[in-house]
């Protein structure tokens, strides 16, 4: 994309004000994302601008109808709560024609935030209390959600968290073997297969109604929440792409498995992996005391184990992805999602070991 064409895009949004400038932001891998500096009769205002990336997205009008629907929804929430929306929940800018996103001649999809200021992120937990924060931020972006009409949203990735379907993948891959890798991996095979029964109680319990289906983020790391520069309090969730309907167990799951992790994602010595007690101990303090009692006793019962399925899920998606030829996850040297595969299912043993542990602790906090 070049100048010419993002400034025609630029012109098509309810700007206030004049464009300065702008340039690229963040550390995004799917969408093209840049900051945008407006001049107005009371000084600077900016935006995010974003190019949304059509071979992962390819509903946007469902992505677009979800994200627009749940900002409103939280904002008249936070509005209620004598907060203030434009720092506490994501704001699209309409365009002239009042659509939440526009369509540039070359088909690429364009979207306008209001740039929450005075805020920071990080890509990696410097501390508990960081972890604490990010429990907090998710856990009340539950509660806040907790009366939203869940059903009503698209599924824009289907399946996206079913994990008997996400077995089904590595079976296909095995069968097909494309990369004669097989070979190499019976070892990782023989811990999913153990574990074939356990994959499916999720889904199970929601089906039979023991747990509610809600509105779920779906990528829970720590770097999807803005926090305020000076207090390092969790203000804003962002990256709402994924907004689905799901399982809050799951996003739970996801942040455990992401960020109470001893070793790297991609870490070649599994013997490094393992589950940090203290960091679940402080991110399961956090995401109860900000879901604020909106979270059932089995939601609650099954956030142990909703580690563990999301670790297991991770797992078994490096592992079809390595046989498949790497054709999904992006690698940068030899044999990194099958590296990525063995650490999420070194964490999982750890947590089998833990397992007393982790419930104790939900315990201590519910």
């Amino acid at each position: 994309m070049n100048t010419e064409s993002i400034e025609a895009v630029l012109k098509r949004f309810q700007l206030e004000g004049e464009v300065s400038g702008y340039r690229s932001y963040g550390s995004g891998h799917i969408n093209s994302t840049f900051l945008v500096n407006c001049d107005t009769q009371n000084g600077r205002k900016r935006y995010i601008l974003q190019c949304m990336n059509r071979d992962v997205f390819q509903n946007i009008d469902g992505l677009m109808h979800n994200i627009a629907s749940v900002t409103e929804f939280l904002r008249e929430k936070i509005i209620g709560a004598h907060g203030d929306p434009e720092r506490e929940t994501l704001t699209l800018v309409k365009s002239v024609d009042d659509e939440n996103y526009v369509t540039d001649v070359e088909g690429n999809s364009w979207r306008v935030y209001l740039f929450v200021e005075d805020t920071i992120s990080f890509d990696a937990v410097e501390k508990p209390e960081d972890f604490y924060q990010s429990g907090l931020a998710f856990g009340h972006f539950q509660r806040l959600l907790a009366d939203y009409p869940a059903e009503t949203l698209v599924e824009t990735i289907p399946d996206f968290h079913n994990t008997p379907v996400r077995f089904q993948q590595l079976e296909e891959a095995v069968k097909g073997d494309k990369e004669g890798r097989l070979c190499e991996v019976k070892p990782e095979l023989d811990f999913v297969m153990a574990r074939k029964e356990q994959l499916g109680v999720a889904v199970d319990m929601l089906k039979a109604g023991k747990i509610p289906l809600r509105v779920t983020h779906n990528d829970t790391k720590l770097n999807n929440i803005l926090m305020d520069k000076d207090t390092r309090k969790g203000i804003c969730i962002i990256d709402l792409d994924t907004v689905m309907p799901g399982l809050s167990i799951h996003d739970f799951g996801d942040s455990i498995r992401f960020g109470a992790n001893t070793a790297a994602e991609d870490e070649p010595d599994t013997s490094k992996a393992s589950l940090s007690l203290p960091l679940f101990e402080a991110y399961v303090k956090g995401f109860l005391s900000g879901c604020e009692g909106s979270l059932t006793k089995e939601e609650v019962d099954m956030l142990p184990m909703g580690a563990k399925l999301m670790t297991m899920e991770c797992g078994m998606r490096f592992l079809a992805d390595y046989l498949n030829g790497d054709v999904y996850f992006k690698i940068h040297r030899d044999r990194q999602n099958l590296d990525r595969a063995r650490t999420q299912f070194a964490l999982a043993a750890d947590m089998e070991k833990k397992w007393e542990q982790m419930c104790a602790i939900v315990n201590r906090y519910r």
